[in-house]
Formats: structure tokens, sequence, C-alpha cells
């Protein structure tokens, strides 16, 4: 990876092409980093994590961090999906501050889109590219944010670590967060980390067009990721002497089972923090609604309201989805096998185990064989509300995001931050870029970040770090 170091050096200062948004030098030379890291593959497929990790190690030593403070990492069995950490040290031995980001992404096909998803694209006040949120937006503001301190001769009295990885998106394969907590704890060690996950919300219309963000979370805590193979074997035979006993049937019937099956509500601290001040802020039926459930969990009236919008009802709840299926293996020829992935997201304590359990039971075929796709990971665990932290996370925000309360939050998808917390390092999902209620095409086509949210979230995080570590 030290080669490609080298190689990057020499651009890592290159001017950007699509800066007409930005009127600070400060910002321009963002942008030509943010650009660099979007147009920068990182797919599973058809990228290299360790190429852009190379890339923001350039960018970090042209800004003074120098070579011992930049380690970069990836195994022989994985030579792309390297990453990086880099070490600003500080002025006392107070316990550092961890800043993560993922700088892999999810795939994108080029003809499903409108535009090149590897080239960033400016178009009415937004910036379109794979990964323009998740998370390049973070990874590229937390490099930027070392670089000015390091241009700037800041000197915190906390170090502050950052940690690049790769492997988020991909479940089951390498994943460099989980990597560095098991092999490299002592490289990572910190009181705390900020990760994604938080982020705020517009009224859906854009802040450039009279729009206005009406909430930023904090995330406190997130479900845990899992993915169940379902099978169903049979003999198979004949097609032409077709029988009940059918693999495919019996699958399509499992799956019916696990589509009609609701996993009970439930509540923790920070859940129900969420329903009373969102309950609040939202007003309304909805809002009634999420009150009167977080102070009666057995309301079903209010939880007939509230599970109409999917992202309260999966908020509420253990989760799980048919995602792939596949069956047979002649069109002439009676199912030998069926299988399905079944994607699990578990309410934060909840195991792998018993969530199995839960999808046996609902589907009552002892000839449906349920495999984890992971074995033993960690359980989520939310971090607690520390006002160290909180109190200058909610300060900065107001004046930052003005009129738009910070309310803790856990995330219904699943961040690297589960790693952290496995082995002692409480992870929070800090405020950043807001996005619009129908969540900018992330993971899906098109993606999109406002310009105006992108840089309102790298000064934000910049102030926030400093105040954190100074």
């Amino acid at each position: 990876m030290k080669s490609v170091l080298a190689a990057c050096l020499a651009t890592a200062l290159v001017a950007p092409t699509l800066a007409a948004a930005q009127s600070r030098p400060d910002q321009q030379q963002f942008f030509g980093l943010y650009k660099e890291l979007i147009e920068t593959n990182t797919t599973l497929s058809q990228g290299s994590c360790t190429e852009a990790a190379a890339k923001m190690a350039a960018r970090l030593k042209a800004a003074g961090l120098k070579d011992d403070q930049l380690i970069p990492y990836a195994t022989p069995e994985h030579p792309k999906d390297g990453g990086l950490v880099a070490i600003y040290p500080g002025t006392t031995r107070q316990k550092p501050i961890l800043l993560l980001a993922h700088i892999d992404v999810v795939e994108a096909k080029r003809e499903d889109w409108e535009r090149d998803p590897f080239k960033l694209v400016e178009e009415n006040g937004y910036y379109y590219a794979r990964g323009a949120v998740d998370d390049k937006a973070q990874a590229s503001i937390w490099v930027d944010t070392l670089a000015r301190f390091a241009k700037d001769g800041y000197k915190p009295k906390r170090t502050i670590k950052l940690a690049l990885t790769c492997g988020e998106e991909t479940s089951g394969a390498f994943n460099g967060a989980e990597y560095l907590a098991k092999n490299k704890r002592d490289l990572i060690d910190a009181a705390y980390a900020l990760n994604e996950g938080g982020g705020g919300r517009t009224d859906g219309k854009p802040i450039s067009q009279g729009g206005k963000v009406v909430v930023q979370t904090l995330q406190v805590g997130e479900k845990a990721y899992q993915d169940f193979t379902l099978t169903a074997t049979n003999p198979g035979g004949h097609s032409s002497q077709p029988v009940p006993d059918n693999a495919i049937y019996d699958m399509a019937a499992a799956l019916l089972k696990v589509q009609a099956y609701e996993f009970p509500v439930e509540f923790n601290e920070v859940t129900r923090t969420f329903f009373v001040k969102s309950g609040k802020l939202r007003g309304g039926e909805v809002g009634a609604a999420m009150q009167a459930l977080a102070a009666n969990p057995a309301d079903k009236a209010a939880l007939a309201i509230v599970d109409k919008d999917k992202t309260l009802h999966s908020m509420l709840r253990t989760t799980c989805v048919a995602t792939l299926e596949q069956a047979g293996h002649a069109l002439n020829a009676l199912p030998q096998r069926a299988t399905a992935n079944v994607n699990c997201r578990m309410f934060p304590g909840r195991t792998s185990d018993e969530t199995q359990a839960a999808l046996a039971q609902a589907i009552g075929n002892p000839k449906i064989a349920i495999v984890q796709t992971v074995k033993g990971k960690p359980i989520a665990k939310s971090p607690p509300l520390d006002p160290a932290i909180v109190k200058p996370i909610e300060t900065l925000a107001a004046k930052h995001f003005p009129d738009a309360p910070v309310v803790p939050s856990i995330s219904t998808g699943a961040t690297d931050g589960v790693y952290l917390s496995a082995v002692g390092i409480p992870t929070y999902g800090v405020p950043s870029v807001w996005t619009d209620p129908d969540g900018n095409g992330t993971h899906g086509l098109n993606e999109r970040v406002e310009i105006k949210a992108l840089y309102t979230a790298r000064d934000y995080l910049y102030d926030l770090v400093k105040t954190l570590a100074g």
C-alpha cells in the first residue's frame, strides 16, 4: 500500500473542477478531497478500498501528518479491502477520540442510473454519486478535519484517531472495523467513537427552495444485522408426474409465514425517548400515537397508527424480510432444492440464536433448514447518554442547525459501530448531513446529497471534534 500512497502524493492537492457552489478556499480544498474519494470506485465487485485509503493518506501527509501517524492495513486474503488508521496526537494522556467511517459503497450499475454513479455530478443544488451520503460524506469530512488541524498547527488535549474501513456494506465478507477490533484493538483504543448513523431530515423541500431541517438525530445504539439461509430439499423427480411434496412450494409457504410474522414490540431508554420527543414535534394523529405507545406498549389502537410508518414500525421491533430466492435445477424436473435469504435487523440486545428460534417457530416446518450466515456476530449495545458528549453535540447543533432539535434514536440499519461496542468502545452516530424524507437514494438509485447539507455538516463536525478533543 505504501507504493500506492507514494503515487497518490503527486495528485493530493489537485484543484477541483466542480467547485462553483463553494466560495471559501477551505471549502474548495475539501471539495477536491470529496470528489477524489467519490470517484474512486470502492464497490466489492470492481473497486479498491486500499486505493481509496492510500489517496486519503496522501492528503493527510501533504497536510503535515508524518509517516508513523499513518498506518495502512490490509490482509493477504483481501488486498483490495484495506483501510487506514491515522493518529493525530494530543497534549495530554486523556483517552483518545476515534473517528470512524467506512469507505466502501453499495454496488451501482451504470445502466440503472441516470448519471454515472462514480462521477460526481452537480445538479439542482445536489451532488449525485454513489457514496455521496453513505458514507463518503462523513469519511471525507473526517479526513478534511485532521488535515485542517495539521495545517493550522492545532494541538488538542485528546489524541484524535481516524479509522477508514472497508466491508461495512458486504455482509459475510472481510470487515475492516471487525478486523481492527479483534486484531488491532490497541491501535484504535479510545474513550468513545463518533460514527455514521445520525443525521438530519428536512420537511421534504430542499433548503435552497425554502425548506427546513426539522430534526437532527443522535444515534445511540443500533439494530444488529444477520442473514439467515433457508433451505428446503426434496428427492425431486420427473415434472410429468408432480406430487404435493415440492421444495419450491415448501419454501413459498415458509416465506409467507415469515411475511406474516410480527416480532413483539419493544422499547428501551433511547427508543422511548425518541417516541416521546419526536411525537411531540410531529404532532397530529401519528405524533399522539407515538406518545401513547411509549406510555403503553400494549395500546393496539396507537400501534395500528404508528405501524403505518415503515421507519417507526422498524424501530419498535426486530424485523425479518426475504431478500433473495433460488430454486430448481431444470425446466423439466421437480425441484430438489430451494433456498432463500431472510435478512433480519435485531432489536438491541437480541441475539441471532433467539431470532433463528423465532423464525423456526413461525415457519413451523422442521423440513426447512435455517442457518446463520455469520456466526458469533456481536449483540448490538446502546452506549450511555453521557452529558459530556451529548451536551456539546446539542449546543453546536443549535448553532449550525437552528430550530432542528437533536433527538436520540437507534438506527434501523446497521453500522460498524457494533464491532467497536463489542470491545468496549461506546459508539455514537453524530448529527451530520440532512436528507429528504425519501432517503436521497441511499443504497438505491441516483444517490444524492444537498450541497448546503454537506458543507454545513462539515462545519458542524469540525467544530464538534475540536470541542470534544480540546
